[in-house]
């Protein structure tokens, strides 16, 4: 990085340190308007900064906004940052004085030779290891927004005491904040949750958080998706296989599972046999190959399933489709000769380029190395994680490092996508695995005729299905390309007389593949070219008499508007060829 980036977001650890030191600026901001509220954390997070009070009640958009206003006022002072530190008995009887047991805990928590260092700005004083800027000063006060306050429990622990967590976020420039804030407020637009609701694609219930309800026309989004998925992975010469849901608790210690996993694992008895439901497909794989005899000559064995899978997660953190307690996981396991790794390793990121390539989703991938909590030999681990690197980097790919965020089975390189807001979401994943094969005995007959371990990759494309719609849902505003959209037409009669039709229309389309509705409500027809917009229909045809003597239709597509009389073939020959070639609205 140049000398000319350092003091800018561009670069990473000032970010950070900009947005800590605004969480400091919170804090005393807090101090000066509620003196009587008490202390808890402010670090910086991924996109802002955070500081948890305990106060009994939620701050409303009137106290955030003279929270605000006093950090604009604390920023103008230009108050010096500076560091200190005391020896533990000493820091503990300063945070005593000021009345921050929060603090004193914190510091009560840490060894007696740790350094314990404090930061000090104008009057007030935090307790923090730092970095951060050398004055308050260097923060730009009419770009500070505190955007939420939500309830939080001290040190994440629901036996402790509730706090109220007050998130904010700030930027070198105005400009840069309206943008962000603009960005925010189209996120909110695309959010699937309002989306799926509106659209009529999915529903939660109180009677099952977290698992979600399909409705009809999110069953054909789903099966749409499916069907392309299928396609998919048939050219790249894969087969399909079902494993069961429920397997007995042995399968799962004998995968690693149960020692890894068990506390996000839904348990039964069978029989009086303790069994587990699936939290993710491996071990069923694992079966499926072992279920008969193979050679080197069967290799690489391309196994792919859409499994459903239940996972235990928080009540606190489900959200919509993106964390839920049940999903289909697309995974596909590879077997392999040690030799065919890294061709298959380049088959399968050329898989993703064409899928997600389809959806105009851009991607960057992360390595993610071995984990405290590994299984197996380091020298193994070492090769595995050379070989993902050598593969990418032939295809021409970039990639971050991600230090100890493996699999505890082996190393993994992660897809981030990039979506139309410029958000990642982390969904495709390539797990090379050399322990699962260990652990199951599994055997191929290799060249020299003797008995061999296959390499394994565990691989998931769209990760959960139900996730990937919540992406693309929000990636597309709700307004799917066509060959995706639950409806593809709507056909539109002018009046009465145009009702049969209409409905001729709508059976030679109905007839040909296509997805079709015909409004015959007795509305205006702006009523209904209104309502069509809004459910993102792609196309509604719109037909009266003119249309009926001629044979024509006045197609209007919901980006492009009218696009003028054409005669009926010559519309279905248009909307066959944005189907087939997958055409996006910007395509068109």
């Amino acid at each position: 990085m140049s000398d000319a980036n350092l003091y800018t977001f561009e670069n990473p650890e000032y970010k950070r340190t900009y947005w800590h030191t605004c969480s400091h600026v919170l804090a005393q901001a807090m101090k000066r308007l509620h003196p009587e509220v008490k202390l808890a954390i402010g670090p910086s997070i991924e996109n802002g900064f955070y500081y948890d009070f305990d106060t009994p009640e939620p701050f409303s958009e009137t106290q955030l906004a003279e929270l605000e206003a006093e950090m604009r006022k604390i920023c103008k002072e230009k108050l010096k940052l500076e560091r200190f530190e005391l020896p533990q008995a000493e820091a503990v009887k300063f945070m005593e004085e000021k009345g921050e047991p929060y603090k004193v805990e914190l510091i009560n928590d840490l060894p007696e030779d740790a350094t314990i260092s404090f930061y000090k700005q104008g009057e007030f004083t935090d307790l923090c290891a730092g970095p951060h800027l050398d004055s308050t000063g260097r923060i730009k006060g009419n770009a500070i927004k505190l955007t939420a306050c939500n309830a939080a429990y001290w040190r994440g622990d629901s036996n402790r005491q509730t706090l109220q967590r007050i998130y904010g976020i700030a930027f070198p420039k105005k400009d840069e904040l309206d943008e962000y804030l603009a960005r925010i407020e189209e996120a909110k637009k695309r959010d699937h949750r309002k989306l799926g609701k509106e659209l009529g694609l999915f529903m939660m219930t109180e009677e099952g958080p977290g698992f979600p309800f399909f409705l009809p026309k999110g069953m054909v989004l789903k099966n749409t998706l499916l069907e392309y998925w299928r396609a998919c992975h048939k050219r790249y010469g894969y087969v399909e296989i079902a494993t069961p849901i429920i397997l007995n608790q042995e399968l799962w210690h004998r995968s690693g599972h149960w020692d890894h996993y068990k506390d996000n694992m839904y348990t039964t008895v069978i029989d009086e046999e303790d069994y587990a439901v699936k939290p993710m497909n491996c071990p069923g794989g694992m079966l499926v190959y072992k279920n008969e005899p193979h050679s080197y000559r069967d290799l690489p064995l391309r196994m792919a399933e859409l499994g459903l899978v239940h996972r235990h997660e928080m009540s606190g953190a489900l959200h919509g489709l993106f964390r839920v307690r049940c999903f289909t996981q697309d995974d596909a396991h590879i077997f392999m000769t040690p030799d065919q790794m890294k061709d298959e390793i380049k088959n399968v990121v050329k898989i993703f380029d064409e899928i997600y390539s389809t959806f105009g989703l851009s991607y960057q991938i992360e390595l993610s190395t071995m984990p405290e909590d590994h299984m197996g030999d380091e020298k193994v681990w070492q090769f595995a994680e050379e070989t993902l690197q050598a593969a990418i980097q032939e295809m021409g790919k970039d990639f971050v490092l991600n230090p100890g965020d493996g699999a505890f089975y082996g190393p993994k390189l992660d897809f981030h996508l990039a979506d139309s807001l410029g958000r990642t979401w982390q969904c495709g994943t390539i797990q090379l695995d050399f322990q699962m094969p260990e652990r199951f005995e599994l055997e191929y007959v290799g060249e020299d005729g003797e008995k061999h371990r296959p390499v394994m990759i565990h691989r998931a494309l769209l990760g959960s299905i139900e996730r990937f719609i919540g992406v693309i849902t929000e990636h597309f505003a709700g307004a799917f390309p066509v060959w995706l959209s639950p409806v593809q037409v709507k056909v539109l009669p002018v009046t009465d007389r145009a009702a049969a039709y209409a409905d001729d229309i709508a059976a030679q389309l109905d007839g040909a593949g296509f997805r079709v509705e015909v409004d015959h409500r007795n509305e205006k027809i702006g009523k209904k070219i209104r309502e069509g917009q809004l459910e993102k229909v792609p196309y509604m045809l719109v037909v009266g008499d003119r249309d009926m003597e001629n044979g024509t239709v006045s197609p209007r597509h919901r980006v492009k508007g009218d696009l003028g009389a054409m005669s009926f073939a010559d519309f279905q020959a248009m909307l066959k060829k944005v189907v087939d070639e997958k055409l996006k609205d910007s395509d068109l």
